[in-house]
């Protein structure tokens, strides 16, 4: 896994949260969560929704989704 954390010219970072990176050392945190990873009982699959609850990624596995999420915000 591939930490990478970015910063704005007004010194605000931003990031996929990962505990490889120690955020709490920088100050206080804001924390959004872009998704939603959830098991969808119907199809049998674990689901990353958008914000708009569409689904971005589905597969059988849950880890699958995790590692698609970071790779999908990290590049």
């Amino acid at each position: 896994m591939k930490a990478v954390l970015y910063f704005n010219e007004d010194g605000t970072g931003h990031c996929f949260y990962t505990e490889a990176i120690p955020l709490q050392e920088l100050g206080l945190l804001t924390v959004k969560r872009t998704t939603q990873v959830k098991f969808n009982e119907n199809s049998q699959c674990w689901e990353v929704l958008d914000l708009h609850d569409e689904v971005a990624f589905e597969h059988p596995s849950r880890q699958a989704c995790l590692d698609w999420e970071q790779e999908y915000f990290n590049r």
